[in-house]
């Protein structure tokens, strides 16, 4: 029997487990997003208290906070999971010619951007300010551009060995190192005290709506049917 490896084309999965996640994290996104637009009071003083506890322990251990500086700012930042993304753009046209599904990943991660910067606009929530800060971040908090960025690429890359049947082994890892990424950098975030912690969870929901409907698109139009 043949096992699958990373060189093996990829297959055409069922949509029902795609439609169900997207409609979950649609209807996710859009509770939360309505809860922030409209200040819900237990939301915001859960987003206060979080904070203000969270920045406690920052200004409290220095250490701990520079060494979630550089994650935040060097290793988890949308800048590294953006070239990322692209060095797996490269990988699926030079090993295997793939030039579709290379815009397809490089589209959902425009499409990603440009819903975190439009929402961030449109609602123009304000970032905690403190007397003793210890990280700035600048525009508006809604959604956490870092949480979300990180959610969809590093979500797309492990769909993507999955798709093209990496070994378990493999697979396994990349779903540790990503989850371990995903949640690190939202609460890198929140502890730095430059998002409240529903900006983060936006930005989770949002990424994984995101992946869902991209992953969507792929297997209605996208994939190789078999005969």
């Amino acid at each position: 029997m043949h096992t699958p490896t990373v060189d093996s084309p990829p297959h055409r999965p069922s949509t029902h487990r795609t439609v169900r996640a997207t409609v979950g994290f649609a209807m996710s996104s859009v509770v939360v997003l309505v809860l922030v637009s409209i200040s819900w009071a237990p939301l915001m003083s859960l987003d206060q208290s979080v904070a203000n506890t969270t920045h406690g322990w920052a200004v409290d251990e220095p250490g701990v906070t520079h060494a979630f500086r550089i994650l935040t700012d060097w290793v988890w930042d949308p800048v590294t999971m953006r070239l990322l993304a692209a060095a797996a753009a490269i990988w699926l046209v030079w090993r295997h010619r793939e030039w579709w599904l290379a815009l397809w990943l490089a589209a959902t991660c425009a499409a990603g951007t440009a819903l975190q910067q439009g929402l961030k606009a449109a609602v123009g929530r304000e970032r905690p300010a403190w007397p003793d800060p210890v990280d700035s971040a600048h525009y508006a908090a809604y959604p956490s551009g870092h949480a979300m960025t990180a959610m969809v690429v590093l979500g797309l890359l492990v769909w993507l060995l999955h798709l093209y049947g990496a070994g378990r082994a493999v697979v396994r890892t990349a779903v540790v190192v990503s989850v371990v990424s995903v949640v690190g950098v939202g609460l890198t975030r929140i502890w730095l005290g430059v998002h409240w912690a529903s900006d983060v969870l936006a930005g989770w929901l949002l990424g994984g709506l995101t992946i869902a409907l991209a992953v969507l698109a792929y297997e209605k139009w996208g994939a190789p049917r078999r005969t």
